[in-house]
C-alpha cells in the first residue's frame, strides 16, 4: 500500500485511465477479430463495413494515447491487405496461414 499522499491519488487516477483506456482497447480489437471472421467466411461487403468500424475505432484508440499511432497504422494496414487479397480470389478459400 501507498505511504504518501500523492502515491495513493496516483493509484486511483491509474485505476481510472485503466479503465477508461481498457475500453477503447477492447473496442478496437473486437471489430478487428469481427472483421477478420467475416473475411473467413468470405462475407466481404459485410467484412468491407466491420472494417471501416474497426479503421475508426483503431484510431480513436491511437488519438487517445491507447496504442501506439504506428501500431494502429500496422493493424489497419494488415486488416486491409487481408480483406482485399480475400476479395481478389476467385473461390472462398483464403491465405489464413500466410502473411
Amino acid at each position: 500500500m501507498a505511504n504518501t499522499k500523492s502515491a495513493i491519488k496516483r493509484i486511483r487516477s491509474s485505476a481510472k485511465k485503466r479503465e477508461r483506456n481498457r475500453v477503447f482497447r477492447s473496442r478496437a480489437r473486437t471489430f478487428v477479430k469481427k472483421t477478420k471472421r467475416l473475411i473467413a467466411e468470405g462475407k466481404i461487403e459485410e467484412a468491407r463495413e466491420k472494417a471501416q468500424l474497426a479503421i475508426s475505432a483503431l484510431d480513436k484508440a491511437a488519438e487517445k494515447g491507447v496504442i501506439h499511432k504506428k501500431n494502429a497504422a500496422r493493424c489497419k494496414s494488415r486488416l486491409m491487405r487481408r480483406l482485399n487479397r480475400t476479395a481478389q480470389q476467385p473461390t472462398g478459400s483464403s491465405n489464413e496461414g500466410k502473411a
